[in-house]
């Protein structure tokens, strides 16, 4: 299926401009575009409380994180990961997006500002990610069941301290929401070599993120890195949103199989007509909307079994 017209028109305008593609700027230039975003996005939903506390992490390092309470009684607590190729993104760039979430699924929203590559590479992240998931825990302790959630580069952390809860032992986890995750580094997949799938994210930008996050490649078969590569028995059930014009829809779908196929209960959606990243661009791509509605569905759907 073509891309949807929104998107169409919006890649069409952003073409007008000009400009560097993704792989030929600095991480300083990305993020910039990125922060071009906000004003694009409005502000959110209003939220019961908002605060921006600091985490500890185990390496000593303090961790931002903004958690946003859309109610008085909300009904669980969803640590969500930003996207952006470990490399950009922040909370403020997420922040409505994340108010929607919160707002249509009833939780807490608990959104890290977990550390970024090049000036810390792999396992800063996912160290931030685990330490922030084990704070979440011992913060809602009042029996809320405990989500993760993440778009792309944040799906891939989510995957993973799903994976490390098991592994560890560590907090319950009840849900994982994936979506398209990084969860595998082979670039020549079929929707990696899609000519119709190198749109605002291409073959070429994703390497470029992969070799800031990971500059030693050897490490990229680690299950903590790839998560395709991991031991799932066990893990959380999972919603899982792909986008069919996205380099990354194929690893998503084989990491829905392993799911499945390790017995863990798998909902999964392909978006068709959108493009990697429309789940961020709210109040521009009208498919965002969409996007946010079913994950918010699968989430209130999932509580409803948990509390009945």
């Amino acid at each position: 299926m073509a891309l949807d017209e929104a998107t169409a028109a919006f890649l069409a305008q952003a073409a007008e401009g000009g400009g560097k593609t993704l792989h030929e700027m600095t991480p300083t230039e990305a993020r910039l575009m990125n922060e071009s975003f906000i004003d694009l996005y409005g502000p959110g939903p209003e939220m019961d409380s908002v605060e921006n506390l600091k985490v500890a992490g185990a390496d000593g390092h303090d961790i931002d994180v903004r958690v946003l309470t859309p109610s008085s009684e909300p009904r669980g607590v969803l640590v969500y990961f930003h996207g952006g190729g470990w490399v950009v993104g922040n909370p403020d760039q997420f922040d409505t997006l994340a108010r929607k979430i919160a707002i249509e699924t009833g939780c807490v929203v608990v959104l890290p500002d977990y550390r970024l590559a090049p000036e810390h590479v792999y396992p800063a992240a996912a160290d931030d990610a685990w330490d922030v998931l084990q704070w979440s825990a011992s913060r809602f302790d009042a029996g809320l069941p405990l989500m993760v959630g993440g778009d792309s580069s944040g799906g891939n952390l989510a995957a993973v301290v799903a994976q490390r809860a098991v592994r560890e032992n560590g907090p319950r986890v009840a849900l994982q929401v994936l979506v398209y995750p990084v969860t595998d580094h082979d670039f020549d997949s079929a929707s990696y070599q899609d000519a119709s799938n190198q749109l605002m994210l291409d073959r070429t930008a994703m390497i470029w993120f992969w070799d800031l996050y990971t500059p030693e490649a050897g490490v990229r078969t680690n299950w903590d890195v790839s998560p395709l590569h991991g031991d799932v028995t066990g893990v959380a059930p999972a919603v899982i949103l792909l986008a069919e014009h996205d380099v990354l829809r194929d690893e998503g779908q084989k990491y829905a199989d392993k799911l499945d196929a390790a017995g863990i209960p798998v909902e999964l959606k392909v978006f068709d007509g959108q493009m990697h990243g429309f789940f961020q661009f709210v109040n521009i791509l009208p498919g965002a909307q969409d996007g946010i509605s079913y994950v918010a569905n699968a989430v209130r759907a999932h509580l409803d079994t948990v509390s009945a």
